[in-house]
């Protein structure tokens, strides 16, 4: 950091931006500001700070696009990057939140520099996370058997388990529905599937015994509530038993056979794979076997939640209507060739992606390149263990010179398909299964 001169607490706040923009964030607003907060992600509810910082008055205000800045304060020479990640979107500071465009999803495994990152809260600082002392505590009102295990307890009392699993945030195409859903605007890449390895949730539990009465589990995690207040939770949901005793259910020390990722939720996590991202709470501190439907933060409506049947676009719907998410539905994923590219006619193209269904496996794969009006099948790969994507590729030919779309659209085995059009909107903006779509230009 640049030293600075004597006079700095006299100068003008615009000047010491200009000079040191850490040490100007510090004194307009008491603290270290990420340096993507100055690039573009701060609320309007600053309008007045970025007033002060400026200099005088911004007669356009009332008109910036909510979540600006002023252009002279965006400016910074500091990198645009997330530690460990290449290429993401970057949605939100904030708390963090990035996803990957879908061409660089097109990895049979995600890579974790690809594994897109959803937070609720403020991760715990990096610096005070220590993988040998970081305890896992397991309790509850159903607990037999409280008890705390250390990561080492686990790796040597439980026997480890690979899987590739699917993670996906249930917001993921949020940005498509009309009106707008509040919430991150994601596109298409807020999903991944990578390996994880750990022990099985199940055997965790069983250890520390079950009472009779349970029907739900519920996470805590390290991460801190947006707002800083240590009184509140950023988020703490869960699954109900028969979800958390599947074999699938995992408590993770590893993705990809190395460390999960810091912003995934290193040294500790559940993965419940196939269900909205926001169970697999990351960070993990404690566990809790309880009696009833787990309480915790954003477990009530309308926060994960969908209304239980159609309502208008718009419409206000009471909390009573709404029933938690669980099985996501089916989908899939172009995510080879990038979209916007060009192809030569005449010549076959390859195209491929990825397709998941949830609790379930998807049964087919067509591909469209008029629109949805015909359809043409394509090869379909059985998934490496359940829960996890499942590969389709095909080839496609176009008759003409022009622009086209390639359009895809997977089935589960219940026979249900991903609709080519938004579905049915919800307050959150949840579920959106719409087929996706790439541009090609053929010459």
């Amino acid at each position: 950091m640049k030293r600075l001169s004597h006079d700095t607490k006299t100068r003008g706040i615009h000047e010491l931006y200009a000079e040191d923009p850490e040490a100007a964030d510090r004194k307009l607003w008491g603290r270290e500001i990420d340096p993507l907060t100055r690039r573009g992600f701060l609320k309007r509810s600053s309008l007045l700070a970025m007033a002060a910082a400026v200099g005088g008055a911004i007669p356009f205000a009332d008109r910036m696009p909510g979540g600006l800045i002023p252009a002279a304060l965006a400016q910074s020479d500091d990198p645009f990057t997330l530690e460990g990640k290449e290429g993401l979107t970057v949605l939100n500071d904030r708390p963090i939140n990035a996803e990957t465009p879908a061409h660089l999803l097109d990895d049979d495994i995600t890579p974790a520099k690809y594994m897109f990152v959803r937070n609720n809260g403020i991760p715990p600082e990096l610096q005070n996370i220590n993988a040998d002392t970081w305890e896992l505590e397991v309790a509850g009102e159903s607990c037999k058997n409280p008890q705390t295990f250390t990561i080492a307890d686990l790796k040597k009392r439980f026997e480890h388990h690979t899987l590739q699993l699917q993670v996906e945030c249930g917001g993921n195409g949020r940005s498509e529905y009309v009106p707008s859903a509040s919430g991150n605007q994601w596109t298409t890449g807020a999903v991944a599937c990578p390996t994880f390895t750990g022990v099985r949730l199940r055997d965790v539990l069983e250890a520390c015994g079950i009472k009779k009465d349970a029907v739900y589990i519920g996470y805590y995690g390290a991460d801190r509530h947006a707002s800083g207040n240590p009184n509140k939770e950023a988020i703490s949901r869960g699954v109900p038993m028969a979800k958390a005793l599947e074999d699938e259910s995992l408590i993770a020390w590893a993705m990809n056979d190395d460390d999960i990722p810091y912003l995934n939720g290193y040294p500790l996590r559940v993965v419940c794979s196939g269900w909205p991202g926001s169970v697999s709470g990351k960070w993990l501190k404690r566990i809790v076997i309880r009696n009833q439907k787990h309480d915790g933060a954003k477990m009530a409506p309308p926060s994960y939640s969908v209304p239980k049947h159609p309502v208008a676009p718009g419409s206000i719907v009471p909390d009573e209507d709404f029933v938690t998410i669980e099985s996501m539905p089916v989908k899939s994923l172009v995510t080879f060739p990038r979209s916007g590219g060009e192809q030569a006619q005449g010549e076959g193209m390859t195209v491929r992606g990825h397709a998941w269904a949830g609790d379930l496996e998807v049964e087919e794969v067509h591909v469209s390149i008029d629109f949805g009006t015909t359809w043409q099948k394509a090869d379909l790969k059985a998934p490496p263990n359940r829960l996890a994507w499942q590969r389709w590729t095909t080839t496609v030919t176009f008759p003409e010179p022009g622009y086209y779309e390639v359009w895809a659209r997977a089935t589960d085995t219940k026979g249900r398909s991903q609709p080519m059009v938004v579905p049915g909107w919800n307050p959150k903006g949840y579920l959106n299964n719409a087929c996706h779509r790439i541009a090609v230009q053929v010459v």
